[in-house]
């Protein structure tokens, strides 16, 4: 797509949702380039992935300095969607980043030192074509690093102009109070958490959920459909092109067990009540929660990205939904 132009209406259906405290509001669905935006990706594909969700609303673009494959390419082939006619609404996007995993080789690629996160920021901000980004994110927290170091090294990241807000990112309810703490007393307050969540995956950040609504802090769910195990993909097994068939990645057979498999049965019933497929009842059970600023959903093509952002119908469960709901995810974790 050449000289993209914005629709014109593509403020009129998304739901916007303040970050904790602050004065940003997010999307209720961002767009994650995690899987699908790499060098080994089309990138006629995923370009028109990109545009399809800023016309239908999605100003929220979540990346990672190792976001691939190949590591970075993410960011570049993010860069040359920006060029590429996005760029012209660079004031209408939140565009964020992470550091914290392997990146490059030596001791300075990885974790959570202060020179591992400046350098990795210019990298991207390099990669990307862009003079800051809106929100960046220590992508892990590091044992070895005092978290002063980390916290202090974000800090000085907004302090030079190169991040407008920070985040944190894999943290647990304790590490998370400590780093919160420590941002306040640099004047710095946490923007945001990102955390794995999902039906499958509840306990983590239901535990969260409680800390960050206390101090402010928004939340946003990554994996919100558990690597597809809560669409209606692996319903009746697991298809030969799925991520689960392959040999390397986030989704493994083993992963894709028959309680699993059970479970999201019985809730792709509870769906097709609702009218909804299951990623989009998945979506709008996390929505649900308004402490939940938004969801961070993949997507291989642009039918794909329709279908979740058809969530946003309908995020109303009765009572008798939710305890059904429950009781088959219960099921679920004690088998």
């Amino acid at each position: 797509m050449e000289n993209y132009k914005a629709d014109n209406t593509r403020y009129e259906t998304m739901a916007y949702r303040r970050c904790g405290q602050s004065g940003l509001k997010l999307p209720a669905i961002s767009l994650g380039l995690w899987h699908n935006f790499g060098s080994v990706d089309v990138y006629d594909n995923f370009s028109r992935i990109a545009f399809r969700a800023f016309d239908r609303g999605i100003t929220h673009f979540d990346l990672a300095n190792n976001y691939g494959p190949v590591p970075g390419s993410a960011e570049e082939n993010f860069g040359r969607i920006l060029r590429q006619g996005l760029g012209a609404y660079r004031d209408e996007l939140i565009i964020s980043t992470k550091a914290g995993y392997d990146m490059w080789p030596g001791p300075y690629g990885d974790w959570g030192s202060r020179k591992y996160l400046m350098a990795s920021l210019d990298q991207s901000l390099r990669r990307m074509g862009l003079e800051y980004v809106d929100i960046f994110y220590s992508h892990r927290p590091d044992p070895e690093t005092p978290i002063e170091e980390t916290m202090g090294a974000l800090a000085d990241i907004v302090r030079q102009g190169k991040a407008l807000y920070v985040g944190i990112s894999n943290y647990n309810p304790e590490q998370t109070e400590r780093a919160v703490e420590v941002l306040r007393q640099t004047n710095t307050p946490c923007l945001i958490h990102q955390t794995k969540y999902s039906m499958f995956e509840r306990q983590m950040a239901e535990s969260l959920l409680p800390i960050l609504d206390r101090e402010g802090i928004g939340m946003i769910a990554f994996s919100p459909l558990a690597q597809g195990m809560l669409t209606n993909k692996y319903l009746n097994g697991i298809p030969e092109n799925s991520r689960a068939a392959k040999a390397s990645g986030h989704l493994q057979r083993n992963q894709v067990t028959p309680e699993k498999v059970a479970a999201a049965r019985a809730l792709n019933e509870i769906a097709g009540r609702r009218g909804q497929t299951l990623a989009e009842m998945a979506l709008a059970w996390l929505l649900k929660d308004r402490r939940v600023t938004s969801v961070i959903i993949g997507a291989s093509s642009v039918a794909q990205l329709d279908d979740n952002l058809n969530a946003l119908a309908n995020l109303s469960f009765s009572a008798e939904e939710l305890a059904e709901i429950d009781r088959i995810l219960a099921t679920a974790e004690t088998k």
